[in-house]
């Protein structure tokens, strides 16, 4: 089996998950920089839960449209039964990938925590979602950079059991701790005009744990340690003691947490 064309984060509630940590007026803020308003045609691409889906067609009202798209089954199923059945509104079981066609043109196509997971394959997505743009139709790019790998104060030997599980990903499961830095990049290459780009604080995290960060993150080591067991081998007291660890870690109001978050938006190249 060709384990980088696996989606790393699957599992049962990866739908919750992702649910669960996605901020309403986080999203907001980000339609706003994207130039995303009223009026506009918006494709979600990879639109897990739903839940950013129909932030931003609160966004678009009135007049808008948005379809929100996932190669994942469970998550189509979550998203329409739990956001779906409004006008305006669609979720279709599509791969990013594959060429969108039957969707017609949209004014902006956003990708949002999408490339992170493609290392192999992230200009494929951008050229692709690039054809379904109109001819002044903006593509927009957010993700992270550094992910999941700024933690203060860490014990050195949690921090570099990260720091191997993080190597394994990309090795084997085709993860992108980095792409954030790399998007504007590959919009500038692949000749996107009027190119933006923004630099955000996502995860900020220090004093009391909020519930969502606490779930989410424990959710991420949880399945990054099924993906990566043999690496605990070598820590005190294997996986049992790394969880633990991390844990009072994560609970401590004294940790400091951060990841930025990179918005890179460009109008459809004239030539495709």
């Amino acid at each position: 089996m060709d384990t980088t064309q696996q989606y790393l984060m699957e599992n049962p509630e990866e739908a919750l998950r992702l649910d669960v940590k996605t901020d309403p007026e986080a999203v907001k803020r980000q339609a706003a920089l994207c130039g995303i308003g009223p009026g506009a045609r918006v494709l979600d691409g990879g639109c897990g839960s739903g839940k950013t889906t129909s932030v931003i067609r609160e966004v678009i009202e009135p007049g808008g449209s948005i379809v929100g798209i996932d190669f994942a089954e469970d998550r189509i199923r979550f998203a329409g039964k739990n956001y779906g059945g409004r006008p305006g509104i669609e979720f279709r079981c599509m791969d990013l990938r594959r060429p969108l066609d039957e969707l017609g043109t949209f004014d902006f196509i956003w990708v949002r925590f999408v490339l992170e997971y493609y290392l192999e394959g992230s200009l494929d997505i951008i050229r692709n979602a690039a054809r379904a743009l109109k001819p002044e139709g903006c593509l927009c790019l957010l993700d992270l950079d550094y992910n999941c790998l700024s933690h203060y104060p860490m014990k050195p030997e949690m921090d570099a059991v990260l720091q191997k599980m993080i190597l394994k990903m990309m090795q084997k499961y085709n993860f992108d701790p980095y792409v954030g830095r790399k998007m504007y990049t590959y919009l500038f290459d692949l000749g996107f005009r009027d190119i933006e780009v923004n630099l955000i604080p996502h995860h900020l995290i220090y004093g009391e744990l909020q519930s969502s960060d606490d779930f989410n993150w424990i959710k991420k080591v949880e399945m990054a340690s099924v993906k990566a067991s043999e690496l605990f081998k070598e820590y005190p007291g294997g996986y049992d003691a790394f969880f633990s660890d991390f844990n009072a870690f994560f609970h401590d109001p004294r940790r400091f947490t951060y990841t930025p978050l990179i918005l890179c938006k460009g109008r459809r190249p004239r030539d495709l």
